[in-house]
Formats: structure tokens, sequence, C-alpha cells
């Protein structure tokens, strides 16, 4: 008698998974509910049973890993299929069902290392893992699945799993090596056709889709990616026809294709935030801009948004405490440094700062502020000394923004190019000296900028003017942070790193598993936002300063993009708020000590390459094994080649030849998309909800003097500085997708957890690494928890008494201002 293998099949059906729209507007209350008619719920229709699983609808057939064919490929087993369902399992977690499963294998077949399935019932299910029990001379086995499988038919080529071992590519057990070729060569498709709903083919493709020319020429926008003009990471290819006003632009749909598995539908939190977008596309935005609701007039008219018997929001963390501390100049600095947009700062080491912009272009840009109107206000100090002994920082938003100043103002939008001089203070503060304001030349662009200088005031209409000032540097740093330091510089450039790991790097290749965890559900939400929230009149587009001209721009930054310096200490010393000091904590001293984002993600930065370094090192013995792995130099090769390929000439890429280059490159992407993600994305509903903090458009210049504008400012300021801001719809529009976006889902995974919990390995010392990190991280937290509590440190909670808890490790579901999770799943 053949000796059998006894096995557990664990999967989610189908019809447990059901997800409608009104369950988001459900959970998102407030401004949706009030705005849309949100669908009724449906009664689900059971349309699968567990026992629809038996009676031969689904089969599985074991792989050798250890015996060979006649062709040298791993002995295929015979066909099982699932027998009962198995109802004491304690570690089955919510709408999971697990089935028994008995296989024949013969002791000539060896170890299984693979298996086939074959799903022959109508409907597609999600494959959580598969385990082998008393396996001879191996004991159990671990396959960790976690994929959608569809009916058999779907396929061109057969579903196929791998145990949980690792192995680099000439460490494979040889009958596994045709399997894993096959699988990838699976995933990389043929390039042509448009994908469909089952596939699980990653490919590239530009950004061609944002517009739509056929609805209406004001739709069209340009194509990003493929050229140097406007050069782009690239996106998932999705393969639908073109347009016909313009063959190169790709028409939409309500369907974005992404890979299956990129799809996580299987917990109920996954696609939510997707889902709401829709909402909000689809009926939110047309209606909001059909509404003729009265503007704000007051400060105390916007917050009736939070308090009161018709408050719809959740109160911002930022007038939690103090409903005008917003207002000073302390906060005004100190969000450069713990705010939602806390990388863009930088140290001034010439005065005065060089422009890069074209000067045959745009004439000279050179800066109208003097050394005499910032000596005013710095304490007796002058400006050779203050940057000698590193004391002048700016925030420049000035070279990204003047060359589309022209179009963006003929929009009907009144929006200026700024330079923000600060000077760091003996208690570690920061305060602003000077603000310089410059629009472009009504005679045209080669007779330079028209620019004026704005100094601090505290009483009468210079106070306003000031308050004003500020307003349009924020408006600015409002859209840099959410078109380049939240959506290009995490969303967009991880992009391309997850296509060519799917397409290279096979499951069980070390690297594959390293990465995975920071790559989940984050091309759902990319298309999500290619859908919806940067498309042509989409979200941002509507509610923020650069309207149709918003990727545009973007495109024009990411020349100025280098992977290699976005891991934060070489971010830090760049911008040259740091510098390297063997004697100072992880090799580096900050110029400006009590700088909290910096601080904190340095703590954590450590760690990630502290982790990365031990776990590269354990399958990687020396350089020349990082040269002969194939699977990573063909993965290395196309994302530099194909996925940057706008970039790919840059000689700053690493070369991967050596085991640090292959530890720092993989810090980066995991510090990209869990710790600079998280910093800049969790924090835009506490900061931001309060429109008046952070607002996104600017609508009117500042007021000349002897205009009404001027009268009013100096009668009515907040009336005047309403006027002036985001308006009221947009703000409402505003507010909730940022309230959204803020918000924890009740499944993320945080950095240094995994879905798979120890299962994602089989080597013992990687799984004891990664829990040592977790600790770390934890231990970490800590700290910052104490370092929070330090009331010398007046950056970390500043006048709105907020306390810099961005970089805390840990979270709870919901609207934290906290939790690093592991991807940018949101």
């Amino acid at each position: 008698m053949t000796p059998l293998l006894k096995g557990t099949v664990v999967l989610v059906q189908k019809n447990s998974l059901h997800f409608n729209a009104h369950s988001a507007a459900q959970k998102f209350r407030g401004f949706i509910e009030s705005v849309i008619d949100a669908p009724d719920d449906i009664d689900d229709s059971i349309l699968d049973t567990v026992d629809s699983f038996l009676s031969n609808s689904v089969a599985l057939r074991l792989i050798s890993a250890s015996n060979s064919d006649e062709n040298g490929q791993g002995k295929v087993g015979k066909q099982t299929f699932l027998e009962g369902v198995l109802t004491s399992i304690p570690t089955l977690e919510d709408k999971q069902t697990a089935f028994n499963i008995l296989f024949e294998w013969d002791h000539n077949m060896g170890i299984p290392g693979a298996f086939y399935i074959e799903n022959f019932k109508q409907d597609e299910f999600f494959l959580v893992s598969l385990t082998l029990e008393d396996v001879p001379k191996h004991g159990n086995l671990n396959f960790v699945c976690n994929s959608w499988v569809y009916n058999v038919e779907k396929y061109k080529t057969e579903r196929i799993f791998f145990t949980n071992k690792t192995y680099i590519p000439n460490e494979t057990p040889f009958p596994l090596v045709y399997y894993i070729h096959e699988e990838l060569k699976t995933l990389r498709g043929d390039g042509t056709g448009e994908r469909q709903v089952w596939e699980r083919i990653y490919d590239y493709d530009v950004y061609n889709d944002l517009g739509e020319p056929d609805k209406d020429d004001t739709l069209a926008r340009p194509i990003l990616g493929g050229s140097s003009t406007l050069p782009y990471p690239r996106r998932g290819r999705t393969g639908r026809k073109p347009t016909e006003k313009d063959p190169k632009s790709e028409s939409r749909s309500g369907y974005f294709y992404i890979p299956r598995d990129e799809l996580l539908g299987h917990v109920e939190s996954s696609d939510f935030l997707v889902d709401v977008f829709k909402l909000v596309s689809q009926n939110v935005i047309p209606q909001v801009r059909s509404l003729d609701q009265p503007e704000f007039n007051t400060f105390e008219d916007v917050l009736s948004l939070f308090y009161g018997e018709s408050s719809n929001f959740s109160v911002p963390k930022v007038i939690q405490v103090d409903h005008s501390a917003w207002m000073t100049d302390e906060e005004f600095a100190r969000e450069m440094i713990a705010g939602v947009n806390p990388n863009v700062i930088e140290k001034l080491s010439e005065f005065p700062p060089e422009s890069k912009v074209d000067r045959q272009l745009y004439g000279d840009n050179t800066t109208t502020i003097t050394k005499e109107q910032l000596e005013a206000n710095m304490d007796g100090v002058n400006v050779e000394q203050a940057i000698q002994n590193n004391r002048l920082y700016i925030l420049d938003h000035y070279d990204s923004l003047f060359p589309f100043l022209r179009k963006i103002n003929a929009t009907g939008a009144k929006a200026y190019a700024t330079r923000t001089i600060l000077f760091l203070q003996d208690d570690g503060t920061l305060k602003p000296l000077a603000i310089e304001l410059s629009i472009p030349h009504p005679k045209g662009d080669i007779f330079g900028p028209v620019s004026k200088v704005y100094l601090p005031a505290t009483e009468g209409v210079e106070a306003s003017i000031w308050l004003l000032a500020k307003a349009y540097v924020v408006v600015n740093d409002s859209c840099y942070h959410q078109l380049i330091s939240h959506w290009l510089h995490t969303h967009a450039v991880v992009e391309p790193f997850i296509i060519a790991t799917n397409r290279h790097l096979s499951v069980v290749h070390p690297i594959h598993k390293l990465l995975l965890p920071h790559y989940r559900n984050t091309m759902n939400i990319n298309a999500g936002a290619r859908n919806t929230l940067i498309s042509a009149a989409g979200i941002i587009e509507s509610t923020y300063l650069l309207g149709k001209y918003t990727m545009e721009m973007s495109a024009v930054v990411y020349k100025d993009w280098v992977f290699t310096q976005a891991g934060l200490p070489t971010d830090l010393i760049k911008r040259g708020v740091a510098v390297k000091d063997a004697s100072s904590p992880y090799g580096l001293r900050l110029l400006i000590e009590d700088y909290p984002y910096a601080v904190d993600g340095l703590e954590i930065w450590a760690a990630i390459k502290s982790w990365v370094e031990e776990y590269v090192n354990f399958y990687y013995k020396s350089d020349a094994t990082i040269v002969h792995d194939s699977q990573l130099q063909a993965f290395w090769k196309e994302v530099v080649e194909v996925g940057h390929g706008d970039l790919k000439n840059a000689t700053w890429w690493f070369k991967m030849q050596t085991r640090a280059e292959l530890i720092e490159a993989c810090s980066i992407l995991i510090w990209i998309a869990s710790t600079l993600h998280a910093s800049v994305n969790f924090g835009q509903y506490p900061y931001g909800g309060y429109i008046v903090n952070r607002p996104t458009k600017s609508r009117r210049f500042m007021p000349e003097e002897g205009s009404p504008e001027y009268e009013e400012l100096a009668k009515d300021y907040e009336k005047a500085y309403l006027s002036t801001i985001t308006p009221k719809n947009e703000t409402l529009l505003n507010m909730t997708v940022m309230e959204v976006l803020s918000t924890h889902v009740s499944d993320e995974q945080y950095l240094g957890h995994r879905i798979e919990g120890d299962l994602w390995t089989s080597d013992s010392q990687p799984i004891e690494a990664y829990k040592r990190f977790g600790t770390k991280l934890a231990e970490i937290e800590k700290k910052l928890i104490e370092r929070n509590n330090d009331e010398t440190l007046r950056n970390r909670y500043g006048p709105v008494k907020m306390p810099y808890t961005i970089l805390y490790p840990s979270s709870e579901a919901g609207l934290t201002f906290r939790g690093i999770p592991n991807s940018i799943s949101i």
C-alpha cells in the first residue's frame, strides 16, 4: 500500500469577503454621508458553501524537491482532492476554513518542495496555506500561499506554490529549478493584450492614463515617462486600448488592472481606501462642485466643523489644546522639522542662496532678501557668523515652482514662488527671519521675477500681512508635500521595485522574502490613486494649488531624484542638516539637535539597517555570491534600465556587486516604504485637518496698500485670510480625503511584524533575527515616549502642545498620529 502524507489546506471562501461601498461610507461618517446618497446594504446571497470545496472540486499534486524525472524536473505526485473540514485548529483566523487532505507519496518521490493546485469550482477562493505533517526524513513542511486561485480554465499555465524554504539560485534544489523558471516566466507575461482580473502578470508602462481626452479636451494630460522632458517611474501595465484622440494615451475605465494577488481583498479593510476614493471621486466631487455653501468668514466658522451639534469631523491634533497656537512663528517653523513635511528644510550654506532656475529662460532669479533684513532679527549675530556656525536654514519652494507660475496663475490661482529663511536660536528652536514672495514679470519670463520680502511683525496690519506671507509658504509646502514627498518619493518610486521583484526574484529567493512585507497593497493603492486622486480633475487637482499642472511638475522634480540619497543619513547630509561624526550616534551629528523627525528617524533607520545586514549576510557569505546571483542581477538591471529607465544613465545607481550595496539598497527601499511614508502620511489630518494651519490653495495675491483687499485685511484679518486660502467646498473635500489617508486600517501590518507569523521562512536564524528587530523597535518606542516627556526639547511638542509621536512604530486602528506600517498600503 502506498504511504500517505497527511496535509491541511487553509483557505478563505469568496462569499465571506463581501465588502460593499456603503460599509466604506459608514466607516467615514460625516461629510461623505452628508453629501452623497450611499446605496442600501445588500443582502449577501450565499454563492458558496464549505461543502462545495469537497466532491472533487479542488485538486492538489505534490512536486518533489529532491527526486527528478527523466527530464530533470521534480517528480509530480498523483492528483488528490480536499476531504473533510477540520474544525479544531486553534490557529485559524476569521473567515478561514481548514480542510483535510491525504496524498499518496512513495518514498521514491523524495521530499516535496512545491505543489500544483486546480480549482474546478466556478468561483475563485483565497488559498492561505498547505501544511504537510510528518514528512519522512524531514518533519512538517509549510507552504505559505496567500494567493487567489481561479477556475483552472482561466490559466494558461498551472498554478504552483513552493515550500517556505529559502534559496539563492545556485543553491536551489535542481528538481525545482524548472518550476521556478516557469513560474517567473508566467509572472512576466509576454507584454501584449489587455490584462484580466484573474491574471498575475507584472509588466511596465508609462503614466499615460491620467487624462480623458475623449471625454473632454480639457481633460487631456501629458504622458509621464519615456522622455527626457517628463521622465517618470513606471507603473504597472494594464494593456487597455488607446484613446481615440491620442493613440499614445490609454483609455480609462472603472477597472484598473493590478496583478490579482496585489489586491488583498481577503481582508475586509485592505480595499477600504480604494472604495472610499471611488465614492469621493464618483459622488462627492461632482456634488461638492454643485453645492452653494456660504464661505468661511471667521476662524470660528472653521472650528464649528469640529465642535458642536453639527460637527462632522474629528478634532485635528493641532488644535486640540490651543486653537490659535498654530499662528505663532515658532509653530510655523517647528512644523518644518516635526510636521507632515519634515524632510525639505535645508541648511543655508551661502548667501545669497543659489537658484538653479535657467537664467536664459527665466532671467535673474537671485533672491532680493538682504543681509540687513535678516540681521535685524538675529540677536546680534551677522549672516557670515550664522552661516559659519550652522544657524541659517531655508525652506525653498522656489526653483521647482517658478517655471510653472505663469501657467498656474492663468488658471485663476494666485500663487507665488517662496523662499523662507530661518535662524536657529540658542534654545534650539527655529525663528523665521524673512519670506520672499515672487511672481513672473508681467513683461515676460526673461525679465525675471517680481519679488517682495516680508519680515516678522506682531502688531497691526503688518502682523496680518506676515500671517498671509506664511500662508503662501504653507500652500506651497502643502502642494510639495502631497505631490513630491508623499506621492512621488514614496508611492511612485517604489512601484517599479515591486514589479521587478515579482518578475525576477522567485518566492523562494531571500530578497523576495525580505522585501515582500514592504510591498503589501502598494500597487492597489497606486492604481486607486491613478483612478481618482492624481487623475485629470481628480481629488488632488481639485483641492491643491497646481491644478492641471500637478503631475507635470512632479515629473520635472523626478529628474533630481536619487535613490542612493533616499536613506535618512544620506538625505540629512545632502540637505546640510547633519555632518558625519564618528563620535556621534549612528555616525552623524545633527546641526539642529532637537530635530524630531531626524532624531527619531535615525533610531528606526539604524534598526532597519542592522536587521537587513544580518539577514543578507546569512544568505550571502561573500560579494561573489551577489555577483553570481542571476535572479538578483536580473532584478536590479531591470529596476535601473526599465522601472526607472528614464534615469538609467545616472552614475549614482548601485552596481549591485557587493553585499554592502545590497544591504544599503534594501535598507533604503524598506525605509521608503515604511518609515518615510509614515512620516509624511499619517500627520496629514492631525496637522492639515484644520485648513487655516495648512491651506492647500491661494486664490488672491497679497493685498497692496490702498486696495480694497488691504482695507479688508486691516479691518477683518480672519475674513481676508479665509478669502485668500482654500475655499470652503474644497476644504471639506480635502478634509475628508486627509482623514481617510491618515487613518490606520484594522488589518495593518506594522514594522517588525509579518502576516505569515514565523512561517515566512524555514530558516531559524533569520526568524530569530527578525524577532530581535521587532524587540528593538519596541525598545525604540519607549525611548521616543521618554523623549517626548523632556520639556527641554521644545520642538517635540511646540506651542500647539502636540508631541511628535508619528514615528512610534506601533499603533491601533484609527486616526492615531503614530505607527509605521510595513508598506505603502494607504
